[in-house]
């Protein structure tokens, strides 16, 4: 999210969560001159995603735009994390997920994150537009709660509905409900909300 107008129209159908991209590299990077917008909803936490950044500048943009979460999207080393954990910034960090990922490696982050978010590997730290192969998280046995991510969108309802793990805590929805990048769809937000709601 970076568009204010378009921030307060996703805010006013209360997601639990609203991301703002950090990464230069992203094309949905929300600029050099940012302005959190005001009037976004109080039980909408704001996460703030970064890739590989430094935890000075980390903790700096957290401070300015009153971030609740920090989302680590690249190869961030359990030092870095738990350096910004002990600055009590609350933090979901993302792993790329592929048929040769070793859940394992997730057991020393899992004492400085609330959440796990689980994202498909591509080219790109996220953003790739298609979902991974869900059955592979049965490998995980952690007690860390995880979010779903990786193009996930409408036509993924009745996945959604199916998957079954203790520690599924729910979606990040991105590009699948997007009008282009940065910009979010409404009416398909909407018809996300409606649908997962009628089959929760």
């Amino acid at each position: 999210m970076r568009d204010p107008v378009n921030c307060r129209e996703v805010s006013a159908l209360s997601p639990d969560w609203m991301g703002f991209i950090f990464y230069e590299k992203s094309p949905r990077f929300v600029g050099e001159n940012f302005v959190m917008p005001a009037l976004l909803s109080e039980q909408t936490k704001r996460v703030g995603v970064f890739v590989n950044e430094s935890p000075e500048r980390i903790s700096q943009l957290s401070r300015l735009h009153s971030l609740d979460y920090v989302q680590l999207h690249g190869d961030e080393n359990v030092e870095l994390v738990k350096r910004l954990k002990d600055a009590n910034i609350h933090i979901i960090k993302a792993f790329r997920i592929d048929k040769d990922f070793d859940f394992t490696s997730l057991t020393k982050y899992a004492p400085s994150v609330k959440y796990f978010l689980f994202d498909t590997k591509g080219q790109q730290y996220g953003g790739n537009g298609y979902r991974f192969d869900w059955s592979l998280l049965e490998q995980y046995e952690g007690s860390v709660p995880f979010l779903l991510s990786g193009g996930i969108s409408l036509e993924h309802a009745e996945a959604i509905q199916k998957f079954q793990h203790p520690n599924f805590l729910g979606i990040d929805i991105n590009s699948g409900v997007e009008l282009s990048p940065g910009l979010k769809d409404i009416d398909k937000i909407k018809s996300m909300i409606k649908t997962l709601n009628e089959i929760s």
